[in-house]
């Protein structure tokens, strides 16, 4: 659902934090054959998301505030009635239909108001439980009270998680650079080679990145006559620039003390120190000494949503009195630079910027009111193979120079590891009118490959060859979801879901204007994405009770999605 603030920055748009630059393309979809499609086109019935409602989650939005108020009416005509029976009984010198408040009269209510609790109790909880002729209710009704308390611990479990805000890293203008000045900066490392400048720079003109992306001003620096720094001191002042900025700036948005936050999740892939990040912030905001703190590393770009989900599993278990988390994602840029001149390890020089965002989460119904979004769900899919696990693998290349080396079949296995991530989260946000053909298909392709398996077991080769082979049927996820954050790792990323999934080009803009204003963040990218769908998109504005889909992927290899 859209934030409470969204009419707001509709009407001011200068209120706007993000910066927006002008796209190098229309985002109008323009069909090669038929009229032109917008957002309207994709409006799907209420009645046809029902079968995607969880209704725990729905009913306990409400149940929680309603129990509060019959506890407080129940107390309040407990009370009047003790007053009522003793007001003719306890002598005082008031008036007439007036009540003395005197040491003997409060004694006298609240002994009653005992009285008549402790008479509740045994009436309700101790007679209904005894066995034999004291017991008030039979063994069915026990059986069936059981039931409804078994289901009741189900619901506890299962409190929905809802996101006060967020915030995202936006680079002073010290630290941005254009495409030229990048190669000039590859150009004062004074280590590679002119064919290695110039592949550099046709990845430039490829990537889809704008010309005012951010580089630490550790490497940024060599463009005014001083040297490189990636030294231990340079990245951690990186890490604590972008960090302590986005956890004050969501901190503050979610009007919430650093003390609040009872979990807090860093992930930073490539920068690992020791005191971790995790003891960074502690230290800097002053949390508190028994905040459960969790630092991932090695996860890739997929691992904001990992850490989401991390942070999920974490508040269900403190399902009664609630919590709230701090999820942050970062990439560090200042160590990570390659100063070789192998091609599969020059591609992460072009495309990573720096930039980072922060998530407060919450898992207790009093702010479910004032909440952003509430998390529907997440899907993570890890692949295997040998082929997956080294297509994003950090290495040295031949002349003992460290970096990440990108596989040529990091598409096909990313495609891969999406399909089976689509496959599992799809019944969750897909309407029925897309499910059924799904499971028609799988039904159908089933029966034809056992029908085959049959006839070449009784020799009929030629005739198990003639069997149509049937195709998966892809799901519109446009018919159950509003918007798409896909991971701007790049151009031909965003081109290739874009088929795949079939989306429109309005889909799409998110992640192609943040790829463009903020270059690859790593695993934050999909915070700029659903930032400028909050703030910025016109071509599909954010409504309340939108879905947002976010889809990234991680070296190993895997796929995270989350639906908002």
């Amino acid at each position: 659902m859209a934030p409470k603030s969204q009419a707001g920055d509709e009407a001011n748009p200068s209120a706007s934090t993000m910066k927006r630059s002008d796209s190098e393309s229309s985002f109008v979809s323009v069909p090669e054959e038929g009229p032109v499609k917008d957002y309207r086109d994709y409006r799907v019935r209420k009645s046809s998301l029902i079968a995607t409602v969880n209704w725990s989650h729905v009913i306990g939005t409400y149940l929680p505030t309603l129990f509060i108020v019959g506890i407080g009416v129940l107390v309040a005509q407990i009370v009047h009635q003790v007053i009522m029976d003793l007001s003719s009984k306890v002598e005082h010198k008031a008036s007439p239909g007036e009540f003395d408040f005197s040491i003997e009269t409060i004694t006298a209510v609240i002994l009653g108001v005992r009285e008549i609790f402790l008479s509740l109790f045994k009436y309700y909880i101790v007679l209904p439980l005894q066995s034999g002729e004291g017991g008030v209710l039979s063994t069915h009704v026990k059986t069936t009270a059981l039931v409804l308390v078994v289901i009741g611990v189900i619901v506890t479990n299962d409190k929905p998680i809802y996101m006060l805000a967020f915030s995202t890293f936006k680079a002073p203008d010290s630290w941005k650079v254009s495409h030229a000045e990048i190669i000039q900066m590859m150009k004062n490392q004074k280590c590679f080679t002119e064919d290695s400048l110039k592949f550099m720079s046709r990845l430039l003109e490829r990537s889809g990145t704008g010309q005012s992306t951010a580089w630490p001003p550790g490497i940024v620096q060599c463009l005014h006559g001083k040297e490189s720094d990636r030294s231990i001191e340079a990245s951690r002042k990186e890490a604590e620039t972008v960090i302590f900025d986005i956890v004050e700036s969501a901190l503050k948005k979610a009007k919430l003390h650093p003390r609040e936050i009872d979990i807090l999740v860093i992930n930073c892939s490539l920068f690992s120190p020791t005191p971790s990040l995790c003891a960074m912030v502690i230290s800097k905001f002053g949390m508190r000494q028994d905040i459960q703190s969790f630092n991932l590393s090695g996860m890739g770009c997929g691992a904001s949503l990992i850490s989401v989900g991390l942070a999920k599993d974490l508040l269900q278990r403190r399902r009664f009195r609630g919590g709230k988390a701090l999820v942050v994602s970062t990439e560090i840029i200042t160590p990570n630079l390659y100063h070789g001149n192998e091609r599969g390890f020059l591609l992460q020089n072009t495309l990573f910027r720096c930039g980072g965002a922060a998530i407060v989460l919450s898992n207790s119904w009093s702010d479910g009111r004032r909440a952003w979004y509430k998390l529907l769900h997440t899907v993570r899919v890890q692949s295997n193979s040998e082929e997956a696990y080294n297509c994003v693998y950090e290495a040295q290349d031949s002349d003992a120079q460290r970096g990440v080396r990108l596989s040529k079949e990091i598409v096909k296995v990313a495609g891969k590891c999406m399909e089976k991530n689509m496959t599992t989260i799809g019944p969750y946000v897909l309407p029925l009118s897309e499910q059924i053909p799904v499971v028609t298909t799988m039904a159908l392709r089933l029966m034809l490959k056992n029908f085959g398996k049959l006839l070449k077991s009784c020799g009929q080769e030629k005739l198990a060859a003639k069997l149509p082979n049937k195709k998966h049927y892809v799901p519109d996820f446009k018919r159950g979801v509003d918007h798409f954050c896909i991971h701007a790792g790049g151009r031909a990323v965003i081109d290739g879901i874009e088929k795949n999934m079939k989306l429109e080009l309005f889909h799409t803009e998110p992640s192609r204007m943040a790829l463009m204003n903020y270059g690859n963040t790593s695993s934050s990218s999909i915070w700029y994405e659903m930032e400028y769908i909050q703030e910025h998109q016109k071509t599909n504005p954010l409504k309340k009770g939108h879905r947002i889909m976010q889809v990234a992927f991680g070296s190993g290899f895997k796929c995270t999605s989350g639906v908002w």
